[in-house]
């Protein structure tokens, strides 16, 4: 038993503000050890060893640092994949090998996503060239059995099987879920790993129940053992654990390559900007307008898009709207623009027409005289290409869209909002149906 204080912070680097007194050993595996934590049973610390193993364990070294490298790779990803909205156990580093998580029972089954035919895979499937690219990425999945190397299962197996993990038995809604979430995962990382020119060419996941929650969750662990990675999309420049795999005999020096390979892993995931640059604009023709612009921010909000609310009107103060966009374009940042007029919208076509910012009409349409209003945002004069929406979480969301073009954490975000959507319908269906 020991007992340590962690510092602050939950991104990787700061450590968790939390007394821990480590309890009993949940499980330990060839790379990592699980274990209680006293007086928070919802809680298990989760330590990293100095090891690296291959072939099921057959081929297993003490690469010293490893533990610390892992830990850092795994805290970083999964920050992001929190920022960006994905549920999982990960709560926050504790110590340099360490983070806390909440505690899961978990389900034997590694979840591979590949979005280029290499390794396995062409070994398992004659006559699929390497370098093959799956669209959709290619989905599955894995029994973990180390005795018969991992067997590929088909979703029925998984069904059949019937597994129980924390009371809940694993049916077609929770391998739904997984699924979904497996390909979720791997193309917000591979969006994470394209802004530093890394291809990101397939990834492995587990999953767990929570057993507090029954929550179906991203679990275990996220590093560089998870993946395989390639700058620029060249095989011949990989940095994951291929490299480890790949040796006919393991060495001192051949260990330091696979040290630095994972280091330069670590450390490029420290140059990834984890929050929004972009912003959207909401101009309102008068204040009447505000609950409109309110809504549009609420929504801005809830993706992390940074939102601004001005009043201005093209038709009384030309002037002064003109002002406002140079402002806005004098600084650089990308920036959509959303125009809230009601009546005769003359604000949307004039930012339009002086300015190269994507600009959406978003009009407070009201039941006395609305259809006749939205003509009037709807029926531009030539030249002029701004969009109309009538819904307030519409305009914000089509704002993130544009801005998601060129801003990998907004794209994120949706991407994590639509899964979630997606899986609060599905549990939502099953809750009505038992099934």
């Amino acid at each position: 038993m020991s007992t340590t204080t962690a510092s602050n912070g939950t991104k990787a680097g700061e450590f968790l503000k939390m007394d821990v007194v480590v309890g009993e050993k949940v499980i330990e595996g060839k790379t990592k050890i699980v274990s209680t934590i006293k007086n928070q049973p919802d809680l298990v610390l989760v330590h990293s060893k100095d090891r690296i193993t291959a072939g099921d364990g057959a081929k297993s070294h003490v690469m010293e640092g490893k533990a610390e490298i892992s830990t850092k790779t795994a805290a970083t990803i999964f920050g992001i994949l929190k920022r960006a909205g994905i549920k999982s156990h990960f709560i926050g580093q504790h110590s340099a090998t360490d983070f806390i998580a909440r505690h899961c029972h978990m389900i034997p089954i590694e979840f591979v996503t590949r979005r280029v035919a290499t390794g396995s895979f062409l070994k398992r499937n004659a006559g699929v060239k390497e370098g093959f690219r799956f669209n959709p990425p290619k989905l599955e999945y894995f029994y973990k059995d180390d005795a018969n190397h991992d067997p590929q299962w088909c979703a029925e197996q998984i069904l059949e099987a019937q597994m129980n993990c924390a009371g809940v038995t694993i049916g077609q809604t929770e391998l739904d879920i997984m699924s979904k979430t497996t390909v979720a995962v791997f193309e917000i990382l591979e969006r994470l790993w394209k802004t530093r020119d890394c291809a990101l060419i397939d990834m492995k996941i587990e999953f767990g129940i929570d057993v507090t929650t029954k929550e179906v969750i991203l679990a275990d662990i996220i590093d560089s053992d998870s993946w395989r990675l390639w700058p620029s999309g060249d095989r011949r420049l990989m940095k994951d654990k291929q490299v480890y795999r790949d040796m006919a005999e393991v060495t001192a020096e051949g260990l330091q390559t696979v040290m630095k390979n994972f280091t330069w892993i670590a450390d490029q995931l420290q140059l990834i900007d984890a929050e929004p640059v972009g912003r959207v604009v909401v101009l309102m023709g008068s204040t009447a307008d505000k609950e409109t612009g309110e809504k549009i921010k609420e929504t801005c909000n809830k993706l992390g898009v940074n939102c601004h609310i001005r009043v201005t009107s093209a038709h009384k103060g030309t002037d002064a709207t003109l002002k406002i966009l140079a402002d806005y374009e004098g600084d650089g940042v990308a920036t959509v623009l959303v125009a809230v007029a009601g009546r005769s919208n003359g604000l949307g076509p004039v930012l339009s027409g002086n300015a190269t910012f994507p600009v959406i009409n978003c009009p407070p349409l009201k039941a006395e005289w609305g259809p006749q209003d939205v003509w009037s945002s709807l029926r531009m004069p030539s030249g002029l290409g701004c969009s109309t929406v009538i819904s307030a979480e519409a305009a914000a969301l089509n704002a993130a869209q544009i801005l998601a073009l060129n801003d990998h954490m907004v794209w994120m975000r949706l991407r994590a909002s639509q899964l979630n959507t997606w899986v609060d319908l599905r549990l939502a269906d099953k809750k009505i149906t038992g099934n």
